[in-house]
């Protein structure tokens, strides 16, 4: 957890907001002035009602006693409009600070979170990232709406009135000032016990979040499996966690205003009798006492909102930890300098000496190495888990390698602008994604100056436009989140189209065909034949007939190359791929 205080963290990270901050303070502190002065205009009505031409408004050189009543008349007039400009323009400069803030916020924990390594989110859960996205920073906007306002005119108030009672009557404004230290310090006792409890909100906010997110993802297998009643008490469990956390955090927090209100009804009943009794007897004019009783109401009363405002204050800060917290996780992939044009690429790639393994694994690759010539395609086959997809993954620097270097024509890929050396490579993953929208957006998506002709081109290629042109809306079929509504087979083909159209010198088909008919398959063969000439591709396959002709195979197990040769030599080896080709030629009883 970072040390510094959540507030001083936001102040820092908003810093380029610093005169939106101090204007829309001016306001609000200029608005409290103008809300303050009623009190003194009774006080001086009161005043002028008793003491006529010797009030404190003849002193300003108005003697006629209608005149002044006029002149405050007038000056009520100037005072209440002046105080509904300023609350006009606070309201609309906090709630535009509001906005941008959370705006900020959102962009700079997105964009930092696209920078952060894959294993991140391997151990995160998408729905407590969603969570932080969006409820955490949506709650420090309600804050900055209206928390932030309060309690700054609520310091205004205590200053102002404080000062202006112990100008007029120091010997009575002492009773209204001794419940505030009280309210104080009692304040800062209840944010120390409700900050935990808080945190504690938010992260059973992010788990059940993370709960929801998951189930809904996984509808078809909870219904398949028919779990609907073990998720559902899954759910429950988890929502009355974050149900308990929630009263407990309420139950200390609605404390908090019943004891602030005995503070200050032992104030003002102390200004209403000593302050009645001083009057009498002529210690100080009425209209003084009338402005002490009044402004006391306005010195204290609003300390009765001090504990919801708190209570505010508090979840917002707490989601700004949270939100703070992701921002400043360290970046472990760095961005190189060198500048990579694809147009320059020439495709050879160089694994050396690579080490790596998963966090908390052992290792999977050891003394790695790999050469890919320029132009070659290369078929990578074995068992799972023998670190085939990891290469791929290191090549597109998902996660960094623990020991070795990796080249693209001679060069270490860290040294290349990590945007540049993603563009140069088009990856088919196995775990095919496709965004909700149209399947035109889908095979556009990362080339969105492609034109119709080019999707449909690249369409062909992959042996997807047949089926595309028979669904009723064509291109322009929405294909579902995650693409639920095509099958596996077509959402394979979908995604090497968007392969297909990124037009890369390196193409990676990480078990590209592995949910096609040999039909399609076949089709898919003969249209990579063209895809794959003038560019490096690597192939990673179960199917031993996705890679026959490659111009190179190798075959891995427990991350170690045990056999490399074109289908032929391997098959005359008669070593591990002659075993797998047995099994899925038929050859094996």
């Amino acid at each position: 957890m970072h040390k510094d205080p959540a507030l001083k963290r936001l102040l820092e990270s908003q810093s380029s907001q610093k005169s939106l901050i101090i204007l829309a303070s001016c306001c609000s502190v200029i608005n409290k002035l103008f809300d303050l002065a009623p009190p003194v205009l009774i006080g001086l009505s009161v005043d002028v009602v008793v003491r006529q031409e010797n009030s404190w408004v003849s002193n300003l050189g108005i003697k006629s006693v209608y005149n002044q009543i006029i002149f405050l008349a007038i000056a009520s007039l100037i005072i209440w409009s002046a105080e509904s400009l300023f609350e006009y323009l606070y309201g609309i400069l906090w709630r535009n600070l509001a906005q941008s803030t959370q705006h900020n916020l959102r962009i700079k924990a997105y964009s930092h979170l696209q920078n952060l390594e894959l294993s991140f989110f391997e151990n995160d859960s998408s729905g407590r990232l969603l969570s932080i996205l969006n409820e955490d920073i949506n709650q420090l906007e309600r804050f900055l709406d209206h928390g932030a306002n309060q309690i700054l005119q609520l310091f205004v108030t205590i200053l102002l009135v404080g000062l202006a009672m112990l100008f007029l009557a120091p010997g009575i404004a002492i009773f209204a000032f001794i419940p505030i230290p009280i309210i104080f310090f009692g304040s800062i006792n209840f944010q120390k016990k409700l900050a935990p409890r808080y945190r504690e909100v938010r992260e059973r906010a992010g788990d059940l979040a993370s709960r929801l997110g998951n189930n809904i993802s996984g509808m078809l297998t909870i219904k398949s499996f028919t779990s609907e009643d073990w998720e559902l008490e899954r759910v429950t469990y988890e929502s009355n966690l974050y149900r308990k956390s929630n009263k407990k955090a309420i139950k200390l927090s609605a404390a908090f205003i019943p004891l602030i209100r005995f503070a200050i009804l032992f104030a003002f009943l102390a200004i209403l009798i000593v302050g009645g009794f001083k009057s009498l007897a002529g210690d100080i004019e009425v209209g003084t006492y009338s402005f002490l009783v009044f402004i006391t109401q306005r010195l204290l009363w609003p300390l009765t909102t001090l504990g919801n405002v708190l209570d505010e204050y508090q979840r917002s800060m707490a989601s700004t930890n949270r939100v703070l917290d992701l921002i400043d996780r360290p970046i472990k992939i760095l961005d190189g300098t060198q500048r990579l044009f694809a147009n320059n690429i020439k495709g050879k790639i160089n694994f050396k000496n690579v080490y790596f393994n998963y966090p908390e694994r052992p290792k999977l690759l050891k003394n790695f190495n790999l050469e890919i010539s320029p132009g070659d395609t290369i078929g990578i086959v074995g068992p799972t888990g023998s670190g085939k997809s990891t290469l791929v993954k290191l090549l597109l620097r998902l996660y960094p390698i623990k020991q070795g270097t990796i080249e693209l024509d001679g060069n270490p890929i860290e040294k290349f602008n990590l945007t540049d050396l993603r563009k140069a490579i088009a990856l088919v993953s196995q775990e095919v994604y496709l965004f909700h929208g149209s399947i035109i957006d889908n095979i556009s998506y990362g080339n969105n100056n492609a034109n119709l002709n080019q999707i449909k081109k690249a369409a062909e290629l992959s042996e997807s436009i047949e089926f595309i042109e028979s669904l009723p809306e064509g291109f322009n079929t929405i294909v579902g989140e995650r693409g639920q509504k095509l099958s596996g087979g077509q959402c394979q083909r979908i995604a090497l189209a968007r392969a297909i159209l990124k037009d890369a010198p390196i193409l990676i088909l990480d078990e590209a065909t592995a949910s096609v008919d040999n039909e399609t398959e076949a089709a898919i063969q003969r249209s990579l034949s063209k895809v794959t000439s003038n560019r490096t591709t690597i192939v990673i396959a179960h199917r031993l007939s996705t890679v026959k002709n490659a111009n190179k195979i190798v075959v891995l197990d427990k991350g170690l190359i045990v056999e490399t040769g074109d289908h032929e030599s391997l098959i005359n080896k008669k070593g591990i791929y002659y075993d797998l080709w047995k099994v899925q030629a038929g050859f094996v009883n």
